[in-house]
């Protein structure tokens, strides 16, 4: 960002092919095992918080100062939104999960930086309870394209965050103003709109591309790690217990080191609260290369089904059964 928006944007795209043709590198395939956390690990994506917000600050003082042109701006963005939606997110989604109130908050703070606050409220209470089933709008279903899925699951979790807030401030007999969602997204609003009246439409711009990208490679995540992965349901509409076959996984290490074990998938969504340094790596369904990778691959759909459809029927039957139960249950 110093030197050029077109530096800054290379910088990042060089970072995002060099992951995924690291991915490809036998020795490099497998991440260290499992261990307790460290004091080092927990100060991690702390740190980050800090990390990403003078990022942030150097993107804008950019834009205010060198005035590029709306290409430039867009090459910020993109550059910043990179870190933002790759390392940023990865770590609000680990500080979401901690017990720790203060770390709750830093993910609010880095969640909000992006404009997409309300996943604090649908990742932890709708799409863990629901994930691999057709009620989750994050989880992607077998046949749906990428680009199909993205406009489906952005609405479909704002809609599902708004409905579980509403229900929970009924259960606990609160107002909006009580309402953590309700104060980030008024603080999203006012920051955007401060940014436009104090520095002119180019910060904005920045700011709203960092965010939509940042958005992109997150959504783009949610499509790889449950793809066409579905849980039975008995008659009465019970899903059965969320297991090792119902996410896709990878260890690349590399990978695994910049988005904090997140492609330990399934053990992680089978034991929410273990912190990231713990997850093992399952014998659940594998991908055909790291998540690095798979955001090339999941671009091109042709591509994507060629490679994951063969091992989704390696599945088996049972996997095809659970996708014709939740068609009939979604059609209901």
């Amino acid at each position: 960002m110093w030197v050029s928006p077109g530096a800054a944007w290379a910088v990042m795209l060089g970072i995002q092919l060099g992951l995924a043709a690291a991915e490809r590198v036998p020795a490099w395939r497998h991440s260290p095992p499992a261990q307790a956390p460290s004091a080092w690990h927990r100060a991690v994506p702390r740190v980050h918080v800090a990390l990403q917000a003078a990022l942030l600050a150097l993107g804008l003082w950019t834009v205010v100062t060198q005035q590029p042109g709306w290409g430039g701006v867009l090459l910020l963005g993109l550059a910043a939104g990179g870190i933002c939606g790759s390392q940023g997110i990865s770590f609000a989604h680990e500080l979401g999960h901690s017990r720790s109130r203060l770390d709750r908050a830093l993910g609010w703070a880095l969640m909000s930086s992006v404009l997409y606050a309300h996943f604090m409220v649908e990742h932890y209470r709708g799409h863990h309870p629901r994930a691999a089933t057709w009620d989750d709008p994050a989880s992607a279903r077998r046949g749906e394209s990428l680009w199909r899925f993205l406009p489906r699951t952005v609405s479909g979790q704002a809609r599902s965050a708004w409905a579980l807030e509403a229900a929970r401030l009924r259960q606990h007999r609160r107002g909006w103003a009580r309402s953590p969602l309700a104060w980030a997204t008024a603080a999203q609003v006012a920051g955007l709109a401060a940014l436009w009246a104090v520095w002119g439409p180019k910060a904005a711009g920045f700011w709203l591309v960092q965010a939509a990208y940042a958005v992109f490679l997150l959504e783009t995540v949610n499509y790889i790690e449950h793809y066409g992965l579905v849980r039975a349901t008995d008659a009465r509409g019970r899903r059965e217990a969320f297991a090792v076959q119902h996410a896709w996984n990878a260890d690349h290490g590399l990978t695994n080191a910049v988005i904090a074990n997140l492609q330990r998938h399934s053990d992680h969504h089978m034991h929410a609260w273990k912190p990231y340094p713990s997850l093992q790596a399952l014998p659940g369904p594998q991908l055909p290369t790291g998540y690095a990778g798979c955001l090339f691959i999941a671009a091109m759909p042709p591509l994507w089904f060629r490679l994951m459809h063969p091992r989704l029927d390696a599945q088996g039957s049972r996997g095809a059964q659970n996708v014709q139960n939740a068609q009939n249950a979604h059609s209901v």
